[in-house]
């Protein structure tokens, strides 16, 4: 069993207070484009519907005994988006936020994610925050590179800005156009083994796109400088917005350092109708896959239909520490870390 988190603080307290000063430093940063920071419950009655999070389950008792299932949120996308449709227009939150299954470097149960959304505002404004954050970051933990496993990026340098087909082509030699939906999984099963990709005969399309991401794209992004990977396809995407111009691709990034994911951002997908089919589709593979599924959060389909178009963002605040710090795990930047068992 390892040592208890007390026993090893005097080396992580170095780490925690460049944590401190980051936070610091963010809020002064939102605080300048006139963003309201909002305090969002963590229990919920829907965690999230997407296929792979899985979440904390409890009950809510009432004094006459009755219970309630309540959730401890994935994330607070659901009630950021309820504020929007309120007459919020820029929100920020530092959320903790809860996914079960998941403990490893760059995982752990309980996390902080820094959680933003603009209104009335383009997908690609969130690009430019990502830089300046990593600047920002930077200049707080007096820090002139970010580094992780071997890898470095300079934090001050504009992030590369590559497509999800670009970076296949690239790094997989897969043209992943001719792959898309409604294509077979079996035509893209081919082309990701003779990538060198093993695939399973049951997998799913989706499941053979994150395989090929992950072993051949995402290790190679976020070198010498930050990546911003952009336009994922739309059947991987079930909370953006299509695009205009090629509706089976999505308005949705994700933000790479030092080959880490560190954020996830889109355009806000507000068509009820088709948010519910994706997110009851979600369930129903996670179901499929899991055994199990969570209830669709009513009100937060409601609210769509009285918000304003809007592009909002995920960011791995912990994450973003350890990069910025030099941090080895995500324990090490986490004032009090559950204890591995």
């Amino acid at each position: 069993m390892p040592p208890p988190f007390w026993a090893l603080h005097a080396g992580r307290r170095p780490f925690l207070l460049g944590r401190m000063r980051m936070a610091a430093a963010l809020r002064q940063f939102f605080a300048a484009r006139d963003f309201v920071e909002v305090e969002t419950t963590a229990l919920v009655p829907s965690p999230g519907n997407e296929t792979h999070l899985h979440a904390f389950a409890t009950d809510l008792t009432a004094p006459a005994g009755t219970r309630t299932r309540l959730y401890l949120r994935t994330s607070p996308e659901f009630a950021c988006k309820k504020l929007l449709a309120a007459g919020e227009r820029r929100i920020v939150e530092f959320a903790r936020s809860f996914r079960n299954r998941e403990r490893g470097v760059l995982h752990h149960p309980e996390f902080t994610m820094l959680e933003w959304y603009r209104a009335q505002e383009p997908y690609e404004v969130l690009m430019e925050d990502c830089a300046a954050i990593l600047a920002l970051a930077a200049e707080a933990t007096r820090s002139k590179r970010f580094s992780f496993r071997g890898r470095a990026i300079d934090p001050f340098a504009a992030p590369e800005r590559l497509t999800v087909v670009e970076a296949f082509a690239r790094h997989a030699s897969i043209d992943l156009l001719a792959m898309l939906p409604p294509q077979p999984a079996a035509a893209f099963a081919a082309a990701a083994h003779a990538a060198g990709v093993r695939t399973a005969a049951d997998d799913t399309w989706g499941d053979i796109f994150s395989r090929v991401l992950v072993e051949k794209v995402e290790p190679r992004l976020g070198q010498g400088r930050a990546t911003i990977l952009y336009e994922y396809p739309a059947a991987q995407s079930p909370l953006a917005r299509p695009k205009a111009s090629e509706p089976r691709l999505a308005e949705r990034f994700e933000l790479y350092a030092c080959g880490v994911e560190l954020a996830n951002g889109f355009g806000e997908l507000i068509d009820v109708a088709e948010q519910r089919k994706r997110l009851e589709h979600q369930m129903a593979e996670k179901e499929r896959i899991y055994g199990e599924r969570y209830p669709i959060d009513e009100d937060f389909l409601n609210a769509l239909a009285a918000m304003p178009e809007a592009c909002g963002i995920a960011l791995g605040f912990d994450r973003l520490v350890m990069l910025a710090t030099g941090a080895a795990r995500i324990d090490e930047v986490m004032w009090t870390p559950i204890s591995e068992t």
